[in-house]
C-alpha cells in the first residue's frame, strides 16, 4: 500500500503569499521604469533616472526569489542568496555613481509632480512589501525571501531619499540633499551585500 504525503496547507498558503508579494513588486517596478523614464526626461532629473535603474535591480531580485520559491533544497537557496548579495552590491555601485555625478555636475532638476508622486507612492508600497516579505520569509524559514525583502526596504528608503531631495531642491534650493542621502544608503547596501555573501 502506497503512502502519500499530504502537503502542509499552511506552507502552501505561505508560498502563495510569497509569490503574490513578488508579483506585486515586479508589476509595480515594471510600470515604474516607464513612469520614471518619462518623468526624468521631462524634469532633466538624474535622481529620477537613477531611481528608474534601481527599479531594474529590484525586478531582477524579485525574479530570483520567484525562481527560488519554485524549487527546493539548500543549493538553490545558496544560489538565490548569492545573486541577491550581488544585487545589493550593484545597488551600492549605482548609488555611488549616481550621487557622485549629481554632486560633480551640480544637477538641479526641475520640479516634477509625476516623478515626486510616483516615487512617494513607491516608498509606501515598498515599505509594505518589505514588511510582508520579512514576515512571510520568517514563517517559511526562507532566507532568500527575507533577504530580498531587505532589497525592497532599501528601494523604499531610496524612494524616500529621492522625494525628500527633490522637495528640498524645489523649496530651498538644496540640490545636494539627494546625493547625500544616496551615500548613506550606499553604505547600507554594501553592508547588506557583504553580510549575505559571507553568511
Amino acid at each position: 500500500m502506497r503512502c502519500s504525503v499530504t502537503p502542509d496547507p499552511s506552507h502552501e498558503s505561505l508560498l502563495k503569499r510569497g509569490y503574490a508579494l513578488e508579483a506585486v513588486t515586479l508589476s509595480w517596478n515594471i510600470v515604474g521604469v516607464v513612469v520614471l523614464a518619462l518623468a526624468a526626461v521631462a524634469a532633466r532629473s538624474v535622481a529620477l533616472a537613477g531611481f528608474g535603474l534601481d527599479s531594474l535591480i529590484e525586478i531582477g531580485a524579485s525574479t530570483v526569489v520567484i525562481w527560488e520559491l519554485s524549487g527546493t533544497g539548500e543549493a538553490r537557496q545558496r544560489i538565490g542568496l548569492r545573486i541577491i548579495g550581488v544585487a545589493f552590491f550593484a545597488l551600492a555601485a549605482y548609488l555611488a555613481v549616481q550621487s557622485t555625478i549629481v554632486i560633480v555636475a551640480r544637477y538641479h532638476p526641475h520640479p516634477s509632480s509625476l516623478g515626486m508622486g510616483w516615487t512617494a507612492g513607491t516608498a509606501v508600497v515598498m515599505f509594505a512589501l518589505a514588511a510582508g516579505k520579512d514576515r512571510t520569509g520568517r514563517l517559511l524559514g526562507n532566507p532568500v525571501l527575507r533577504t530580498e525583502g531587505r532589497v525592497t526596504l532599501v528601494d523604499g528608503l531610496l524612494a524616500t531619499a529621492v522625494v525628500v531631495g527633490l522637495l528640498l531642491n524645489a523649496m530651498l534650493g538644496w540640490w545636494w540633499a539627494d546625493p547625500l542621502a544616496g551615500y548613506v544608503l550606499l553604505v547600507y547596501g554594501a553592508r547588506e551585500g557583504w553580510a549575505v555573501l559571507h553568511r
